[in-house]
């Protein structure tokens, strides 16, 4: 990033009576409640709103485009961007208006009505097909529509660190339509994933969880070298079991990355990273909240009462003090991924042992993003306790794992 495009140099340069298109990250789960769809965590649009509430304080008209799930290019009721503009509404001051469609008549209507010191919400950008084509023309297309409601002299900003990974219409090709600049999230999700790999300070820690290995490949192999210590938890912990000859019961394995497993023991040990494995896990009847479960050692998972029909659904008491402990003797900590299906009170406690941790450390912490930032919250911990918690998800992942990022990039074009 350079000084000249960021938003404090965006705004210095005097954006009053202005329009401003912001792509944001409001990517939020949703659930029905009394035939209403609403927002059930709304951590990703808190952390949006303060870029949009600065904006409209030096007076822009503000337009935001964000998207909603995956609702295949075509409109999609149950993935509309309502419940999250009326969410939006109670966390701010700011008026919020909302438009029902993309690049329509009401949003066409909607930015050229748009007041300074307003906000516009677009509805949900994937409902249509170009947002995500592989077309470059389409793709450009529907960005010149975006620019078109923005109009002479206006600005582009990117403060969806969520998305920056994907070459999508709103995130990439827009900025080849308009005066391009990096929000304030975006910069701090970059600074902090800078210091997790360029310098972190030692003990360097990463805490891995999740349901599969296949999913954090790149990464594990991109972290080993560069961590004092690798912690695996959640249920990719039963490929790394299986490949070590322990019997694993009906618990989630992927069969076809045992090898890979196996070539990440050789590669901590050849790196003198420590990888830390579970202990003792949590055995279940079935994957149900209720549950009859008792806890085993790794070596002996299949002799529990239900026998080599019991299913792994979370790490140990042993094995989340062995984690707690190395967690609180780490200056720089980074924790992507659940131990456990927290989801289940009865499955919660490595997650819980974790995020606890995390909070008692002196070090650096970072939790990121995706299912570590929803139990976090779920579980009741103070998110200012992290030292960051990250919107990125997959964006922070393939950053760690040392893949270039396409909205970044065109940032900086």
């Amino acid at each position: 990033m350079t000084a000249s495009n960021t938003l404090d140099a965006l705004i210095e340069a005097g954006i009053s009576g202005r329009t401003v298109l912001v792509r944001s990250d409001l990517n939020v789960p949703l659930a029905e409640e009394d035939g209403t769809r609403i927002v059930t965590d709304d951590g990703r649009i808190r952390a949006s709103l303060p870029v949009l509430e600065k904006l409209a304080a030096a007076g822009a008209k503000v337009i935001v485009t964000a998207h909603l799930g995956r609702p295949k290019g075509e409109p999609t009721p149950e993935f509309s961007l309502a419940p999250v503009a009326a969410r939006m509404d109670e966390l701010t001051d700011v008026s919020i208006r909302r438009a029902e469609d993309l690049v329509g008549e009401s949003a066409a209507s909607g930015a050229e009505s748009l007041a300074e010191g307003e906000i516009l919400l677009l509805e949900n950008v994937r409902f249509d097909p170009r947002e995500t084509s592989k077309d470059d023309a389409e793709r450009q297309e529907l960005a010149s529509e975006l620019a078109a409601l923005v109009g002479e002299g206006g600005a582009y900003v990117n403060d969806a660190f969520g998305a920056v990974h994907r070459k999508h219409a709103s995130v990439y090709d827009i900025a080849a339509q308009l005066p391009a600049y990096q929000g304030d999230l975006v910069a701090t999700e970059l600074k902090v994933l800078q210091r997790l790999t360029e310098s972190p300070e030692r003990p360097y820690t990463v805490v891995l969880g999740g349901s599969k290995v296949s999913d954090k490949l790149a990464v594990i192999e991109n972290l080993i070298p560069k961590a004092d210590a690798l912690l695996i938890g959640g249920g990719m912990v039963f490929t790394f079991a299986k490949a070590m000859g322990y019997e694993i019961g009906k618990s989630l394995v992927e069969e076809d990355k045992l090898h890979t497993a196996k070539g990440f023991v050789k590669l901590a040990e050849e790196s003198g990273c420590r990888l830390i494995l579970p202990t003792d896990i949590v055995m279940a009847a079935s994957f149900a909240p209720d549950a009859e479960h008792e806890v085993l050692p790794v070596g002996e998972l299949e002799t529990g009462k239900h026998g080599a029909e019991a299913l792994g659904l979370d790490i140990g008491p042993e094995t989340a003090r062995t984690f707690a402990e190395q967690i609180r003797a780490s200056k720089t900590i980074f924790w992507n991924g659940p131990m456990g299906v927290f989801e289940m009170e009865a499955f919660a406690g490595g997650t819980v042992a974790i995020a606890q941790a995390l909070t008692e450390t002196e070090g650096f912490t970072v939790v990121g993003g995706g299912d570590s930032a929803a139990a976090v919250r779920t579980l009741g911990f103070d998110e200012e306790a992290f030292g960051h918690i990250s919107t990125g998800g997959g964006a922070s992942l393939e950053y760690l794992e040392g893949k270039d990022l396409p909205g970044i990039d065109a940032l900086t074009a």
